[in-house]
């Protein structure tokens, strides 16, 4: 791992963006609460929190991080299949927050996928 002692703490915010692209039908139901394994949303929201908090444990070069804020925002568009998943980090610490942003996302995104492989095999993640 690098050294990054002799940096100063600083204010550090990252963005991360993943689309997951689906049958209409099967974005309806995720909107609805109607998946078989029942609140996609929020169950992968909880993912990609708790995601972004183990990403020092997942990606093997990556400083731990004291992160002041995590959030994970869905936007859905139906016309297109397409549900767009945001996920922002926040630190105050020695280095960039944006790997713990792509991995919320990351997590989010295979989470949704996980939930909704029974109703369709077909969902891409971009």
């Amino acid at each position: 791992m690098v050294d990054v002692s002799p940096k100063p703490d600083s204010a550090r915010e990252a963005v991360a963006q993943a689309v997951l692209r689906m049958r209409p039908s099967t974005l309806r139901a995720v909107l609805k609460g109607n998946a078989p394994k029942g609140d996609v949303l929020g169950v992968a929201r909880t993912a990609g929190i708790l995601a972004a908090k183990r990403t020092a444990d997942l990606i093997p070069l990556c400083h731990p991080l004291r992160l002041t804020r995590v959030e994970v925002a869905f936007d859905a568009r139906p016309r297109r299949g397409e549900l767009a998943i945001e996920a922002r980090a926040g630190t105050v610490d020695k280095t960039g927050v944006e790997m713990e942003a792509l991995t919320a996302a990351s997590v989010a995104a295979l989470t949704v996928y996980d939930m909704v492989k029974a109703l369709e095999k077909g969902v891409t993640i971009t």
